[in-house]
């Protein structure tokens, strides 16, 4: 069971890191510091909404619209926060 907990963690970290860094890209993207036009940064940034839209879709479903504001992210940040803390202490 322990080798299956420490998958189940690295899935969770690579899942965090991918979700901060489609948020800071979203911000850099969003004050004009990256632009989409740039190649690198487009593939970049079409290949993380590709792997987080199936996640973010189904939870923006249920959110309230406040505008400009997405809280879709923290929702998933708690998510894996949640799962992370199920698997440490039930499988660890």
């Amino acid at each position: 069971m322990g080798s299956l907990a420490q998958i189940l963690l690295f899935v969770l970290d690579v899942a965090w890191f991918v979700l901060i860094v489609h948020i800071i890209m979203s911000w850099l993207i969003g004050f004009q510091v990256l632009n989409l036009r740039q190649p690198l940064v487009a593939q970049i940034w079409y290949g993380l909404n590709g792997l987080l839209e199936p996640i973010f879709r189904p939870i923006r479903q249920y959110m309230p619209r406040t505008g400009t504001i997405d809280f879709t992210p923290l929702v998933v940040f708690v998510g894996i926060y949640a799962l992370r803390v199920i698997v440490v202490n039930n499988l660890v």
